[in-house]
């Protein structure tokens, strides 16, 4: 069964605050590889594995649905330095 961005997009909003989502099919539509970037209040305090395993938890239904999932973890600072450096380049 595929996944849809709406239902990681609700499922992300509704159990953390987020400042910024971008959650992108890799699978040219069939919902089975998704990238994401989250940018949340959050994620303060902690490292970037203890985040990942964070929004795998939150998402742990739909990642069993996908064949890859990659993501990007950021605090709003974190998210304002790496826009710098990507801006940068």
């Amino acid at each position: 069964m595929a996944v849809d961005t709406v239902e990681l997009e609700t499922t992300l909003r509704t159990s953390i605050p987020i400042s910024h989502l971008e959650i992108i099919d890799q699978s040219n539509g069939c919902g089975e590889n998704y990238a994401i970037l989250v940018v949340s209040d959050a994620f303060e305090g902690k490292n970037t594995l203890a985040r990942h395993r964070f929004v795998n938890e939150l998402l742990k239904k739909q990642i069993a649905q996908m064949h890859a999932f990659s993501q990007k973890t950021f605090t709003p600072k974190q998210y304002e330095t790496w826009l710098e450096r990507q801006n940068a380049s």
